[in-house]
């Protein structure tokens, strides 16, 4: 399974083509999906362009983007601190949400990332639960009673060191165990997110690729967009035996 991973957290400063408003990323979804990308997660925007949690910004953007993309192609968002850095106020804020999204990510080592999936799992929105190298997630995240009630792990490597992310990669795939009771998707960030992609492309493990893991393709040079990245790298996985693990 490859996700596209439209925005993040980064502006349009960094790529003009970085998705901001629901139309836009509803635009970028499509082409994505187009490209190849079976899966969409996304950051929703407020009025100020800043992450939001608030329940307008997600319903308009969760709902822009599912009516663009084709039907199967399931559509995720963030829930990480930055936005909402009460676990609290984010739990509530999953409670008043009007448009559900399929499933959202929850960083484990962010504090409160237990009630925040907790409230997740209430509505019916499935967790993928967020361990990033360099963090106690793994350790936080196996010792979870309901680890087996998440959608996925994504196993973020947060090594950006294009020489040693592919081998941070491997270290945190043993730091998670052989014994996971969760689907796995691994995925890098910047310099170190293509060399991590071919990881996963080797291990046969779903991965992902989008603006807001990286701006430029493989060879160097700046994408022109979300589909831009999601057709390198299905490039990739096709050298590697074709699609990755459901």
């Amino acid at each position: 399974m490859l996700q596209v991973c439209l925005n993040g957290v980064r502006s349009r400063s960094e790529n003009r083509r970085v998705p901001v408003t629901p139309e836009e990323l509803a635009a970028e979804a499509a082409r994505a999906a187009e490209a190849g990308a079976e899966d969409v997660h996304l950051h929703p925007r407020g009025a100020d362009g800043l992450d939001s949690l608030e329940p307008r910004a997600v319903a308009e953007a969760v709902g822009a983007v599912r009516a663009a993309v084709p039907e199967g192609v399931r559509v995720g968002i963030t829930t990480g601190a930055w936005a909402v850095p009460d676990p609290g106020k984010r739990v509530e804020l999953i409670r008043s949400w009007t448009v559900l999204p399929d499933h959202a990510s929850v960083n484990w080592h962010e504090e409160g990332a237990e009630a925040v999936a907790e409230a997740l799992l209430e509505r019916g929105i499935g967790v993928e639960a967020g361990v990033w190298s360099g963090t106690d997630g793994a350790r936080r995240f196996r010792a979870w009673p309901r680890a087996r009630r998440v959608l996925r792990v994504l196993a973020e490597v947060t090594d950006t060191d294009p020489a040693t992310a592919a081998s941070t990669a491997t270290a945190l795939l043993r730091e998670l165990g052989d014994d996971l009771p969760a689907p796995l998707l691994l995925h890098g960030e910047d310099d170190g997110a293509w060399p991590v992609l071919r990881t996963a492309a080797a291990l046969g493990l779903p991965t992902r690729i989008g603006l807001e893991d990286v701006l430029t393709l493989p060879d160097g040079s700046t994408a022109q967009d979300n589909a831009h990245l999601v057709r390198a790298a299905r490039e990739i996985l096709a050298g590697h035996g074709g699609r990755s693990e459901p």
